[in-house]
């Protein structure tokens, strides 16, 4: 098992850089060594001393020019009485003396001192022979060493991957979750349960093997399984599904009994899973049959989960934000007897949310949390963590002590459209982004149904030129049909607008109509609100590549009539707004080119220029 700790992982690249730098060191001193044993210590002096025949050396002893000859084995020093020195060589076996008296030079006219350096040369001469031999054998140790290695790496292909956090870590506990109290309130049960097995024992209840976290990305899955293992106190194992698979065959399911016999020691315990749709996927609907290495782990942690070994005090908790695609037999009571489904907060909610994540962070007085929470519908606990966090880095960069609400405005909106372009347009393109802007405000202020108008700006965000925000004003459960009908209307808006000035089509509107076909053919397929009835149509369903579909060639073309009839009533609606408004379309358009945005005020006081009220629409919007 790993331990995943951020002291003992930091000590472990400081050991790992102390130790390169030793061998660094190491190396370089055997490399000095080596050139040491190869040139000796005259070898070195001599790349700094000029080298001369010793021809040239007897004829200036001869002419009283030296003052000094230093002999060493071959090897002489001449030193000059004007202070320079050079160096030569002078045949083995013969002495100094010898070579001058030859030379008819009297060797009295020089000082000369020999060095007797045989035991030196002696012990250089057993090294350089010991040194080769030593160097093999520390190569071969090294290569058998690196060979045993890499024989336990692969051996340990079967050891668990998870991070285990012993009992004081993680230090998250339930107040730091917020948003989701009935999944607080089911898994402080759960918490109870480890912490104080008798009592639920003692009244014939066993520990729940499995909790089952489901919901949408960002809504704190993750955090709560932290926050369970903070509150229990207890050993924590934390895996995503993927670290269960490797390319070997078999290795999954080696992991899965490595993870699951660590936990039972370390009893009680919890196992967190994390995405576990990796490997959780219903069996049989693959192309590789029976002996998929997917399939072979997910038989491990239905065996481990429930097999003939009973686990007293092992809770197992998954996340995943895809249910449907789970096998039955993973997801039934016995393995995972509780199913938590967590979802976007509701107003109250995000209040908490934004009051736990704004505790480290500098705010005006003036800050409305209820504007804030009112504004932000339908965004997830990350989106607002991540929300004030960007409102913390522009109150930064703009050099202000304290965040105020211009600032979580903006950071609102570049955390669901992104961060603001300065795109360099042209006059034309600002106008017809302008109209096309106005067109999906004007019809969305005209639908009775619809909520107010935001903000509107010809300013680009992400791969958009110009944006409307239309944020629902309250949390709904339920949508109607002549709800949806008007938000097909208003997304089809800006072309009309564009047809109905220019008399021409253009790409900006590509988006809306996509979004708007989507939401039509939801409406058809999934909801029954067409003239087709009550019925669904899994048409999205994946299938095996020799699986035909359930749908006939009849059906698909009527659904695709539906789907028509749904998209060319609401274009036809919001035409029909925009040639009665159109004189108010052009005074928006014309300001928002001016000003590139108008919030919802502007806007409004715009619309109800002259005493114009608000035109009601008849029932005629429902399909």
């Amino acid at each position: 098992m790993r331990i995943n700790n951020s002291k003992n992982s930091g000590k472990k690249i400081s050991k790992k850089f102390k130790f390169s730098w030793k061998n660094i060191i190491l190396y370089g001193f055997l490399f000095l060594f080596l050139m040491f044993l190869t040139f000796g210590i005259s070898g070195f002096e001599d790349q700094t001393t000029k080298s001369a025949p010793i021809s040239q050396i007897i004829q200036d002893v001869k002419n009283n020019k030296v003052s000094q000859i230093s002999v060493s084995d071959t090897k002489l020093v001449v030193s000059y009485k004007d202070g320079g020195k050079v160096s030569s060589q002078k045949e083995p076996n013969t002495s100094i003396y010898e070579v001058l008296k030859n030379s008819n030079v009297d060797p009295s006219k020089v000082n000369i001192t020999i060095k007797d350096e045989t035991g030196v040369n002696t012990w250089i001469n057993i090294i350089s022979s010991i040194l080769p031999v030593i160097l093999m054998v520390a190569f071969f140790y090294f290569i058998f060493r690196q060979a045993r290695g890499a024989q336990e790496s692969i051996f340990s292909f079967g050891s668990s991957r998870a991070k285990a956090f012993n009992r004081d870590f993680p230090n998250t506990t339930f107040d730091n979750v917020a948003g989701v109290e009935e999944a607080k309130q089911e898994l402080s049960e759960v918490v109870d349960f480890l912490k104080s097995p008798e009592k639920y024992r003692a009244m014939g209840a066993r520990t729940p093997k499995g909790v089952l976290l489901v919901g949408p990305s960002g809504t704190g899955k993750t955090l709560l399984a932290r926050a369970v293992a903070g509150e229990a106190r207890v050993a924590f194992f934390s895996i995503a599904g993927s670290e269960f698979m490797e390319m070997l065959v078999g290795v999954g399911a080696a992991r899965v009994r490595d993870l699951f016999n660590t936990a039972k020691k370390s009893q009680p315990a919890i196992i967190f899973i994390d995405e576990i749709d990796a490997i959780g996927r219903q069996r049989g609907a693959g192309i590789m049959g029976g002996h998929d290495e997917r399939e072979q782990t997910l038989n491990q942690i239905l065996v481990e989960m429930d097999g003939f070994t009973p686990n007293e005090q092992l809770c197992v908790m998954a996340a995943t934000n895809r249910p449907d695609i789970l096998d039955p037999a993973l997801i039934r009571p016995g393995r995972f007897d509780r199913r938590i489904a967590l979802t976007l907060p509701d107003i109250e909610g995000r209040k908490a949310i934004l009051k736990i994540h704004a505790r480290n962070k500098p705010f005006v007085k003036d800050i409305d949390w209820d504007k804030v929470a009112k504004r932000t519908v339908g965004f997830s606990g990350a989106d607002l963590e991540n929300m004030l966090n960007e409102a913390a880095i522009l109150a930064a960069r703009l050099g202000k002590t304290a965040i105020d609400m211009s600032d979580l405005e903006e950071a609102a909106t570049k955390v669901k459209l992104g961060p603001e372009k300065k795109r360099l347009q042209t006059d034309e393109d600002k106008k017809i982004t302008a109209y096309h802007e106005s067109g999906h405000a004007i019809v969305s202020y005209v639908m009775p149904h619809m909520d107010r108008v935001h903000r509107i700006s010809v300013v680009g965000r992400g791969l958009s030129l110009g944006h409307t925000l239309i944020p629902p004003a309250e949390d709904r459960v339920h949508e109607t049909k002549t709800r949806l009908m008007e938000q097909i209307a208003t997304m089809l808006g800006g072309r009309a607008a564009e047809e109905l000035e220019f008399s021409e089509m253009t790409t900006g509107a590509a988006d809306d109509i996509e979004k708007a076909t989507q939401l039509a053919r939801t409406m058809v397929i999934d909801y029954g609100m067409s003239d087709m009835g009550p019925l669904s149509f899994d048409i999205e369903r994946a299938r095996m590549f020799y699986e035909s579909s359930d749908i006939s060639e009849s059906t698909r073309a009527k659904i695709d009539v539906e789907i028509k009839k749904i998209i060319d009533e609401g274009y036809r609606n919001a035409v029909s707004i925009l040639k009665k408004n159109k004189k108010k379309l052009n005074a928006v358009a014309e300001e928002l080119a001016k000003k590139e945005t108008l919030d919802g005020d502007e806007f409004e006081k715009i619309m109800k220029k002259n005493g114009e009220e608000k035109i009601e629409v008849k029932a005629s919007l429902t399909a």
